[in-house]
Parts: structure tokens; sequence; C-alpha cells
């Protein structure tokens, strides 16, 4: 087995920072206050289905060195990349409203301008710029650097908050068994939806590409460095949807930020506060750092794949489409910002769900076409029972909520 080397867990870092921070904190801790620990079993089933998920996109990369992207398009027909392009651009507009709108809240819970709605708009704007400014002018290695330091600030603050709390253990052991409370079906998909991200999973593609990995020894490290990554992110779901079920929210994303802080001034006194609020703001701005420079990718090879002849991937990131895209995912969003911090997590998470069945059935139909990725990197039977599985999953709640709205 390779030894894991810091510098070669760039993506990893990448991934942990675009997956988690706003919507987990905020979809999670609502999941929490709405379905209480019942719907922590949505945790760790969130996590194994998106490892699986990012190791299939990786298993098929090192395969065949095309994106998964390009996979689509020249194995499935170009059918899908027009499918793909709408909800692109639908998942950038609400991603992109729901982050600079969660750092709008961090921000006014740290310094606020004025009353809350309007300090949280203007924090948006002055956030959503920035991350504009810094990917533009900024490079990988230092985004690296950055969002490793958010990631474990977010981490620590986040967990020793839930710990502060002192949950009821029992209950928390007792919501690892799948079900799915009444009212708290939708907070169940959004939360598999959030924990771990949705296109920050096809957005690896394009950061194991800046690592040069390739073959059957780049699987391997990218197995390792997505172990890293999952394991930090099932830890920290865990511990928002206990802070959720503890603490009451009603809907207020300024107001979660303060109750979450208060409770921790209690017991560590004014500067355990202050170390939270510093540590929410780093996790929703790694957040939107992680995102504002990986959903570019996406469009930019959208535009290559558009070519009759389609040129080389690399020099993505200094591409007039890449550059395009960045500004509009900076400003456009901006107007969601009005919107209720509750609708705005809760269409992020469903958002972020509706691409996880189209993912599972292609990459079911990729990785196991021995002609395609060959007879080594043919996917084991566990890996496609996992994505059986999500496939179920997601039927079965969609007939049920159809059923439901229907009155049968």
């Amino acid at each position: 087995m390779p030894r894991l080397r810091w510098s070669a867990i760039g993506p990893a870092i990448l991934l942990t920072a675009t997956s988690v921070g706003a919507g987990d904190i905020l979809t999670g801790s609502l999941a929490g206050a709405e379905g209480g620990t019942a719907v922590l079993w949505a945790v760790p089933a969130g996590v194994l289905l998106k490892w699986t998920l990012t190791e299939g996109i990786a298993r098929w990369q090192m395969a065949t060195g095309a994106t998964l992207l390009e996979g689509w398009v020249t194995r499935l027909g170009r059918w899908i990349q027009w499918v793909f392009f709408p909800y692109l651009l639908l998942f950038a507009l609400v991603t992109g409203g729901m982050l600079a709108s969660a750092c709008g809240v961090a921000a006014t819970g740290i310094f606020p301008l004025g009353d809350a709605q309007s300090s949280r708009m203007i924090w948006a704007a002055i956030h959503s710029v920035s991350g504009v400014l810094m990917i533009w002018f900024g490079g990988y290695e230092a985004l690296k650097r950055v969002l490793a330091v958010c990631v474990g600030a977010m981490f620590f603050t986040i967990v020793t908050t839930a710990f502060l709390l002192a949950p009821d253990w029992g209950a928390v052991l007792a919501g690892m068994a799948p079900s799915l409370p009444a009212g708290g079906s939708r907070w169940v998909v959004g939360l598999i939806g959030a924990i771990g991200g949705t296109m920050a999973l096809v957005s690896y593609g394009y950061w194991i590409r800046e690592e040069g990995r390739s073959g059957e020894e780049g699987l391997r490290e990218c197995r390792l460095d997505l172990l890293l990554s999952y394991a930090v992110i099932g830890v920290f779901g865990l511990a928002v949807v206990t802070i959720g079920s503890r603490v009451q929210v009603h809907g207020q994303g300024t107001e979660l930020a303060l109750l979450l802080a208060a409770q921790l001034a209690r017991s560590l006194g004014p500067a355990g506060q202050w170390i939270f609020l510093v540590g929410f703001w780093a996790a929703v701005f790694s957040a939107l750092l992680g995102v504002w420079q990986s959903l570019p990718y996406l469009y930019a090879d959208f535009h290559r794949l558009r070519q009759s002849t389609p040129g080389p991937l690399d020099g993505l990131e200094g591409s007039k489409h890449y550059r395009v895209f960045l500004i509009c995912l900076g400003t456009i969003p901006l107007m969601l910002v009005r919107w209720p911090v509750k609708q705005l997590q809760l269409a992020f998470g469903l958002t972020g769900a509706m691409l996880l069945p189209l993912l599972a059935l292609t990459l079911l139909i990729m990785n196991n076409r021995v002609e395609w990725v060959g007879p080594r990197f043919r996917a084991s039977l566990w890996l496609n029972s996992v994505l059986v599985a999500a496939l179920a999953f997601f039927a079965y709640v969609g007939v049920r909520e159809i059923r439901q709205l229907l009155g049968m």
C-alpha cells in the first residue's frame, strides 16, 4: 500500500472543503432540528454513497484518461451533455446563492453591519466577489494551503460544539438505524444530497488531474485521500445533525449561528464563542472558494467537448469560458440572497440530490464495460451493490413523495 504523502492530498483537501461547510452546517442542523436524531443514519449512508460515486469517477478517469463528462459524451452520446448542462446552470445558481448567503450569515455573527438582513446581503456580496478575485489571481497550490487551514478550523470547532452540548448518546445510537420520520423524508433526501457534496464529486476528476495521477497507482492514491476526506466529512456531518437536534432553530441562519455560539460561550466563556464564530466563517468561506474554483471547470469542459475535434484538457483553468463562468457564478446568484436561509438550504440539498441517481446509473454502465475500462478497472460486486441500493432508495423516496402529493 502506498504511503500517503501530505503533498499529494490536495484533491482530498479541496473535496472536503467544497463538500462540507455551508451545506453541512446549515442543512444538517436544520435537518436535525426538524427530524431530530432519527435522521442521523442519513449521514453515513450519504458518505458511503458519495465515496462509492467518487471512487467510480476516479476509476473511470484512471482507466481511460478521460473526465466523466467526456466519458458521458463519447460513450453514451451527446444527448447527456444537454441534460447535464441545464442542471449545471441550475445547480450553480442555487448553490451560489446558498453559499454567498451562508457567508453573509457567518460574517454577520462576527461583525454585523446594521440590521441582520442588510448585513447578510452586504457580507454575501463581499465574500462572493472576494472569492472570484482569489480564484482568478491565485493558483491551485495556494488554494490548497488556504483551504487546509479552513478545514482544520471548522472541523475542530463544530465537533467540539457537538460534544459540549452533551447530547443523548442513546438517542444518537438509535438514530443510526434507517427510518423515515413523519415529515422528515425531504430532509433525509436533502441531507444525503448535502453531506459530502454533489457536484464536488464530478469536480474531483479535475483536481486529480492537477496532481498528475493515472493508472492503478493513481487509483490507489485516490482511494487513500478519499478515505481521509470522507472520514472527516462523516464525523463532521454527525456533529452538525446532533447540534441541530439540541438547538431550536426557527429558520433564520443568523439566529442559528448565534445560538450555537451562545451554547459554546456558556461552556468555554467569551473566547470559546469567538473561536466558534471564526470557525463557522472558515467553514462556509472555504466551501465558497472550493465551489468557485471547481464549477467553472465543468462549464469550460462542456464548451471544449462541443468542438468537432475537442482540444486537450490542459489549460482549462485559464480559458475564456472558465473565467466567464467564474464571474457569473460570483455575481448572478446574489439575487437569491434575499431568500430565507431555510428555503435556500432545502433547495440546495434537493438540487444536489437530483444528480446522484444519474451518477449512479451512468457509473454502473461505464465502469462495468470491460472493453471501455479493461478488466483491472472493472467495478467490483460490492461497489455495484452500493450504486444499485442508491438507485432503489431514490426510486422509493420519489414514489413515496408522489403518493403523498396525490393523497394516496
